[in-house]
């Protein structure tokens, strides 16, 4: 293996460049490869829980992120239709004292240029924008990437980081994207502009028949982050366009006066057609491994898909580290230590929609089941997410390994 070759990553959003920290703490010179003509993020705010600030921490920009987000006071569920309070979790100095961090939220652009700034303060992370992955090959020695113009790019490695329409992941896996007909849009309005009585320092949702609606503070409590999700009467395809006010108001028909004065406020909206896939077990193939979306695509309902992407660039660090730079074995544990926590996700916030949307006697049902329950017993329940940091990052991949040994051993 040429040492002097770069490894190079796909995709140049929140994974790409939380990699791209990642490997050059590890030494590696890297190559980011970005198909939009500029490095930037559409989208508005993003929930981070303590694990979040973990991964900035191990990536070595934990000061600049936390400098831009809003530290909530609480996290909040109300019942769209009646606003009855279905749970509350305080997430001030006890919440913090348990998982080691805040909970706090951020505009996903502050989120991803704390990330660039810091790849490119490294002096090791080369951007090439405008380049559209059309195909990979590989060979003993190394990667190559071939662009639309039919460039090739050379690398020891590729981490394929290229979102939830990724190119790499239709090559080496080929699997279909789920449509799940729920439809996100997206919006940021001063505040101002916002409701008196909804200024909450909370990330709060809002739970309905077929939908929800999202609002916290963004960028020091003078903007704040709308979110409204519906289950979609059309045939949808999996995509971002803009979207009308027209059917957002068609959707929210049930909901109380104080949630739907939210769906007034915004002037424009971004829609978002989600999906996801089923999880997969196995990322790496031979130098190429998947890293966030284009490894675990999920809904939004967990609030995790950004996180869960630091914490694979943080991972796959740990196992560089563990195992010398040697890309074969920290491939392998890589995978190991992701595959099981991020099928979780996944399958939580499938299950979760599910929760949030309910109607009928479920709704009821969903109205009683935290009812009463202390902070702690929420901190119990969250621990396996919120608990994550750079110290028990491998630990699963250390654990199926054992359990490998284990039956190796019993069949001798």
């Amino acid at each position: 293996m040429n040492a002097q070759q770069p490894i190079l990553i796909a995709g140049g959003g929140i994974g790409g460049f939380a990699a791209a920290l990642a490997l050059v703490k590890r030494g590696f010179h890297v190559q980011v490869f970005e198909q939009a003509p500029a490095i930037g993020e559409i989208g508005a705010g993003i929930q981070l829980g303590p694990n979040a600030f973990h991964a900035f921490d191990a990536l070595g920009i934990g000061d600049t992120a936390r400098a831009m987000a809003v530290y909530t006071d609480y996290m909040v569920m109300h019942d769209a239709v009646d606003a009855y309070q279905v749970g509350k979790i305080p997430t001030g100095e006890a919440f913090r004292q348990r998982f080691g961090n805040p909970y706090a939220v951020i505009h996903r652009a502050d989120m991803h240029m704390s990330l660039v700034q810091g790849a490119q303060a490294s002096g090791e992370v080369d951007i090439i924008t405008d380049c559209h992955i059309e195909r990979v090959e590989q060979d003993a020695d190394g990667v190559s990437i071939f662009d639309q113009y039919g460039k090739e790019y050379r690398g020891q490695a590729l981490i394929a980081a290229d979102g939830v329409k990724s190119v790499v992941r239709q090559q080496y896996v080929g699997d279909p994207a789920l449509v799940t007909g729920h439809v996100v849009y997206r919006a940021v309005v001063s505040k101002d502009e916002f409701p008196a009585d909804l200024q909450w320092n909370a990330a709060s949702i809002w739970v309905g028949p077929h939908c929800h609606l999202v609002h916290y503070p963004l960028r020091g409590g003078e903007e704040y982050n709308i979110v409204v999700t519906f289950h979609s009467r059309e045939q949808e395809e999996w995509g971002v366009k803009d979207g009308s006010p027209e059917e957002v108001f068609s959707y929210f028909t049930e909901v109380c006066p104080q949630a739907h004065q939210l769906i007034e406020l915004p002037k424009s909206w971004k829609r978002w057609a989600t999906a996801d896939r089923e999880p997969i077990g196995t990322w790496t193939f031979g130098r190429v491994t998947l890293l966030g979306d284009a490894a675990h695509p999920t809904t939004q309902y967990m609030a995790q898909g950004a996180c869960m992407a630091m914490e694979d660039a943080v991972t796959l660090g740990e196992a560089l580290r563990v195992h010398d730079n040697d890309i074969a074995k920290a491939f392998d544990m890589y995978q190991r230590a992701r595959v099981a926590r991020t099928a979780r996700i996944v399958l939580s916030s499938r299950q979760m929609g599910k929760i949030y949307h309910a109607k009928g006697v479920e709704r009821m049902i969903r109205n009683d089941l935290w009812r009463g329950r202390s902070a702690e017993r929420f901190y119990d329940a969250i621990e396996w997410l919120y608990g994550w940091n750079v110290n028990n990052c491998l630990d699963a991949a250390q654990h199926y390994t054992g359990k490998a040994q284990q039956h190796e051993h019993e069949t001798v």
